[in-house]
Formats: C-alpha cells, structure tokens, sequence
C-alpha cells in the first residue's frame, strides 16, 4: 500500500527530500506552493505566459536549494524569499524597476512623512493601483509583512538584511502608499 505524505509539515517533507529518503515527495511541495508562487509572480510581472514560466523555474530553483534549507526559518518563508528574489532580479535585469529618468543612482526618493491612519477610505482596487506605483522591493516588502504576515525577522532573513533594515523600509514604503493615496485617489 502507498504511503501519503500529505499530513506532513512542509519541514518534514524538506528533511526527508534532503536525506534521500524520499525525494518523490517534492511532487507534494510542488502541488502545495505551485499556485502561491504563481499567484506572486504573476503579481510583479503581470504576465500570464511568463508566469507559468517563471514559477516553473522558481520551482526548480527550490529543488535544486533544497540542501541548502536548514530550517533556520519557515520553509514556505524560505519558499517565498527565492520567489520574491527571482523576480526582483528579473525586474533588475529587464531595467523595470521604474525610477524616474531624474533618478540616475536608481534611489528610491524621499517623500514627506505621512500618518498610517490617512489611508481610512482606501479600497481594495486603488490599493492594488497604488501597490504597481511603488518601487517592486518596497511592494515586496509590504506584501511579505501585510498579505504573507511574515515577522520582522523572517523578512530580514528572507531579504539579508538587519531587522532595523526592515523597519526603516516598511515605515517609507508605508508612507509612499499614503502619498500615492493622498495624490491620486483622495478628493
């Protein structure tokens, strides 16, 4: 009789892959993140197509990592670090990380600091409008914390960067949301 995995923990699954027990169960990870990866690439490319290409890699991409976890954080965070990081690259390479012609350090300019509590109105569709505004590793940024509900330190991780790091960029990614908001959505 065939044994299901289905009741393990992502980790288990990871550990017994790594062993060389198993390694037929990256089939089950593979069926467990496949559509998550998909659902964020398609999230910062906005292309079908390339999508289902991209998180095709990105799934080979964690096989081929698989050594290399070692449980030091969760492993769909460690998942979500190789995907987010993919696509940053990718944006990077394809020079769509939209900076202004005037921005010739690609830095992320500085905007006036604006209170959280002034997004109260703020619906879904313009959120999603703001969010293709904003820089993609501050959009990254703020999915990881807000729609992933990662910890300071499994972003710090995920980004290699200090916990201070993290903050200091969730603070201005938050507050170019509430400038965007401000500029383009309220009366």
């Amino acid at each position: 009789m065939k044994e299901t995995y289905n009741h393990l923990k992502d980790e288990d699954l990871a550990k017994r892959i790594i062993s060389g027990e198993a390694p037929e169960l990256f089939a089950v990870l593979h069926q467990r993140y496949h559509h998550k990866i998909h659902d964020k690439v398609f999230g910062f490319i906005k292309d079908r197509k390339k999508s289902e290409e991209f998180t095709n890699d990105i799934l080979s991409r964690i096989y081929e990592k698989l050594p290399g976890f070692k449980g030091n954080s969760t492993f769909s965070s460690w998942v979500y670090s190789i995907t987010y990081n993919y696509c940053i690259d990718y944006l990077r390479f394809q020079k769509k990380l939209h900076y202004p012609e005037w921005n010739k350090n690609n830095e992320i300019p500085e905007i006036p600091d604006e209170a959280e509590e002034d997004l109260t109105g703020v619906t879904y569709e313009n959120l999603l409008k703001i969010l293709e505004m904003i820089h993609p590793e501050e959009k990254a940024l703020i999915l990881m914390k807000y729609q992933d509900d990662l910890s300071l330190k499994q972003i710090a991780t995920t980004l290699r960067i200090s916990e201070d790091a993290v903050k200091m960029r969730l603070k201005r990614a938050r507050t170019r949301i509430v400038f965007f908001f401000k500029k383009h959505f309220q009366d």
